[in-house]
């Protein structure tokens, strides 16, 4: 081979050496630089979550005693309503 041909065909082989191999260079260092598996909690974060979901719990079960008491009051103001407001009806029709 002469070098008039030599010359660019090793520049095109460098240039496409070069588009595919960064691309696979870069995955093959990213699977081994990245940890194997989830990463593990230490104890203390585990024992924090842990509190955390039971206080979670708790204020999820006073919300729940909160709504019910809602819900009884308005039931009770909502009789005692309808119970003055029968008389009312009442007395309109005599007059």
């Amino acid at each position: 081979m002469t070098p008039d041909v030599v010359v660019p065909l090793a520049g095109m082989l460098m240039i496409v050496s070069i588009v595919l191999g960064i691309p696979l260079v870069r995955a093959y260092t990213k699977r081994v630089s990245a940890p194997n598996g989830p990463p593990q909690l230490s104890g203390d974060v585990t024992a924090r979550l842990e509190r955390i979901e039971h206080a979670i719990d708790a204020m999820a079960v006073e919300v729940e005693r909160i709504a019910e008491g809602q819900r009884f009051t308005t039931k009770l103001l909502s009789e005692r309503a309808s119970r003055e407001a029968l008389p009312m009806k009442a007395t309109e029709g005599r007059g």
